[in-house]
């Protein structure tokens, strides 16, 4: 012992030695590391070549010109001191004009050979939009997938001029307003913050559109504060409020245990302030001590 330790002081080179044979190394482990913004489904679509690019970027380059010239406007002529009215329905989302379905997108579990449920987005005769399909439960057989049958819309991501990411402010209201008609099913509502970290990509929050079903028209209004956090579908321990001005995304889910045909008609989708909801958030918060992670 003592010439180990005699040994180890008058060569530290030795220490090195003696650290590399005794300390395992491996892969270095990246828990919250995203791939990439589509949490693992990428496009298949074989990236453009420099020349289509030019050209894409070209054709676009007027739009994009107008868009910007109307921001400015918008900032020199807007008022910054907004005032929302108590009571006062703000339309978000209405789909009269022949343009409103194209920023919005259609998926479901078929579309990544993950089931074979199917969806569509139209709009019908009065000047509403209908999200109808099929949920199939179905599990396709590739030792994969474990469960299936799902169908969403959802929102384009918002983005200013020249391609620049946006996001909704919706500081000023705390109820969420939508005049449905539906067909008995629960749906699921979608609101995602996707911030600038690659750990928050994910982060969704979620609460249930109970329809009526039948003939007659329903206006539902969930308060904001009523909204649980998950992430990939996960519910998160850790919750919190909704940041409202950091709203990147909406949409609608349909998905259950019993599966069959599904129809939801949509007339408007909307805003409100309501001075009598004062609760900021529903669920209870725990403390958690320090090094104790929350997933």
């Amino acid at each position: 012992m003592n010439t180990l330790v005699r040994c180890l002081l008058t060569k530290p080179s030795m220490v090195e030695q003696l650290a590399k044979r005794t300390l395992s190394t491996s892969n270095k482990l990246f828990t919250f590391w995203e791939e990439d913004d589509k949490g693992g489904y990428k496009t298949k679509e074989p990236y453009p070549n420099f020349i289509e690019r030019m050209r894409t970027g070209l054709a676009e380059l007027k739009n994009e010109v107008k868009l910007w010239c109307g921001e400015v406007k918008d900032k020199f002529e807007s008022d910054p001191i907004l005032i929302y009215r108590p009571y006062e329905t703000d339309v978000a989302w209405r789909f009269k004009n022949l343009n409103s379905l194209d920023n919005w997108i259609v998926s479901c579990d078929a579309d990544n050979n993950e089931g074979y449920s199917h969806c569509s987005l139209i709009k019908n005769n009065q000047g509403n939009v209908v999200f109808s399909g099929n949920i199939n439960l179905r599990v396709p057989k590739d030792g994969r997938v474990k469960r299936a049958g799902y169908c969403n819309m959802q929102t384009k991501r918002f983005r200013k001029s020249f391609k620049r990411e946006d996001y909704l402010n919706w500081i000023g209201y705390n109820t969420l307003v939508m005049k449905v008609r539906g067909d008995g099913r629960t749906y699921l509502l979608n609101l995602g913050t996707r911030g600038y970290f690659d750990v928050a990509w994910n982060d969704m929050y979620h609460y249930q559109l109970y329809t009526r079903g039948g003939p007659y028209w329903q206006i539902a209004k969930i308060p904001f504060s009523k909204f649980f956090m998950a992430s990939k579908g996960r519910i998160q321990d850790d919750q919190h409020p909704i940041p409202l001005n950091k709203v990147s995304s909406f949409g609608i889910s349909a998905q259950d245990r019993h599966g069959g045909e599904f129809c939801l008609e949509i007339d408007y989708i909307a805003l409100e302030y309501d001075p009598r909801h004062v609760e900021e958030f529903a669920y209870e918060m725990y403390a958690v001590d320090k090094g104790i992670a929350n997933v």
